[in-house]
């Protein structure tokens, strides 16, 4: 894209009763924000990705991949499809990573409950406080 470009309005057909929805449009206009940002690192186009991570019922945006250059550029249609496809492909391996950490967290949380279980049932119950692991590292704290 070429930020200084000027953006073209779209114009929706009468024919349509309910307002357009650009919310899956892959081309737009950059934000002024973004043109001004752009402006201060001397940057003239961007072509920007979403990392949408989809959980079991959300689907939520995890985070951008923004690419700069110093003159406009146009990237043709082909180029774009396999970026997203890229980004699809990335959202579901981080998706996956996202989980498995989720699930090695757990086990860390069963492990160290067994533990301190096991301290109560040995009849050491100040070891839950003064051993490690402790009851603490259940909760994060200080």
């Amino acid at each position: 894209c070429d930020c200084h470009a000027k953006p073209v309005k779209v114009i929706q057909s009468e024919e349509l009763r309910q307002p357009l929805c650009l919310v899956n449009s892959t081309l737009r206009s950059p934000h002024v924000c973004h043109t001004q940002y752009m402006a201060n690192m001397g940057s003239i186009a961007s072509l920007v990705m979403a990392i949408i991570v989809n959980g079991n019922d959300t689907t939520r945006l995890w985070g951008l991949l923004v690419c700069h250059h110093t003159s406009p550029r146009y990237a043709p249609f082909p180029v774009r499809y396999a970026c997203e496809f890229l980004m699809q492909a990335f959202g579901l391996q981080l998706y996956m990573e996202i989980q498995l950490a989720s699930q090695m967290a757990e086990k860390r949380m069963l492990k160290t409950q067994t533990l301190l279980c096991d301290m109560l049932l040995r009849d050491a119950p100040l070891g839950i406080v003064t051993q490690s692991p402790n009851i603490m590292d259940l909760v994060k704290c200080d």
